[in-house]
């Protein structure tokens, strides 16, 4: 620190200070990794991510630990061109919530976009879905952990497997097998379009 004697309050905080403060708060508080799937294919999609990717950071007892690369890959489940291509991305966090304040901030950041759940499948301004919390597993209707489909979904196992090679899919085992067995058809990396990683 230096030795002036200015008003500390208005002195931007060094960042050796900050990256003591962010150890602290990950000793302290015993986070929990989640992974978390975006998805938009409505307005304009990549600020629509970034601006998810923000609020999820700005969220009390989260932190943003990583950003994938963007993808951009056919709508799941309807007839093919009858909707927008989607961009997709996984951010990894670190987490203090429990797995129910995780899922309420998640509908937070969809409301927040004006999701609408008109229909399933139905184009969305914005999807925001927990992947993986922990080692967490349950069949809770509201939230079942693991997702119960993300095994099957390139669009999640790939942007997943760049920021993780290493990772598992609990109960599946690991992704770059998932993603092997599930393939890369109608996904398709955008190297082009970049989410920032929150400062």
């Amino acid at each position: 620190m230096n030795a002036t004697h200015s008003d500390p309050t208005v002195q931007p905080v060094p960042a050796s200070v900050v990256e003591t403060v962010d150890a602290a708060d990950v000793t302290l508080s015993n986070p929990k990794r989640a992974v978390i799937a975006l998805g938009a294919n409505l307005g304009n999609r990549l600020e629509t991510l970034q601006g998810a990717v923000d609020a999820l950071e700005d969220t009390p007892g989260v932190r943003v630990k990583a950003v994938s690369p963007v993808y951009e890959t056919e709508p799941w489940g309807v007839e093919p061109g009858s909707q927008p291509s989607y961009l997709n991305a996984v951010v990894v966090v670190k987490t203090t919530l429990p797995p129910s304040s995780l899922l309420e901030r998640a509908h937070a950041v969809e409301e927040a976009f004006h999701r609408v759940r008109e229909e399933r499948w139905g184009s969305r301004t914005i999807d925001v879905d927990i992947v993986a919390y922990a080692d967490v597993v349950s069949d809770d209707p509201v939230l079942t952990l693991p997702h119960p489909r993300a095994h099957q979904r390139a669009f999640v196992l790939a942007p997943w497997h760049d920021v993780e090679p290493e990772a598992r899919l609990t109960g599946h085992g690991p992704v770059a097998e998932l993603l092997a067995t599930v393939g890369r058809t109608g996904v398709e990396a955008r190297p082009d379009l970049e989410l920032r990683l929150p400062e």
